[in-house]
């Protein structure tokens, strides 16, 4: 069983959450894999991100406001 790093990006409305998580691989046809904790903070950052909660978005991940271009 082997841990990577690997950071998955959410986003919400006007924003982009950086989330670091690792990856679980095994040998197994079920891999790669999330552990419970790191798929729950997934699902709270991204909650948080959908009320609008950027104090909490920003303890469990790093948050950016994403701004449009005018052409």
């Amino acid at each position: 069983m082997n841990k990577r790093h690997y950071q998955k990006l959410i986003h919400e409305g006007n924003y982009v959450a950086e989330v670091d998580i690792e990856l679980i691989e095994t040998d197994t046809g079920w891999s790669p894999c999330l552990s419970m904790d790191d798929a729950y903070k997934l699902d709270d950052v991204r909650a948080a991100l959908r009320c609008g909660d950027l104090r909490t978005a920003a303890r469990l991940a790093r948050v950016f406001s994403l701004t449009p271009v005018a052409v």
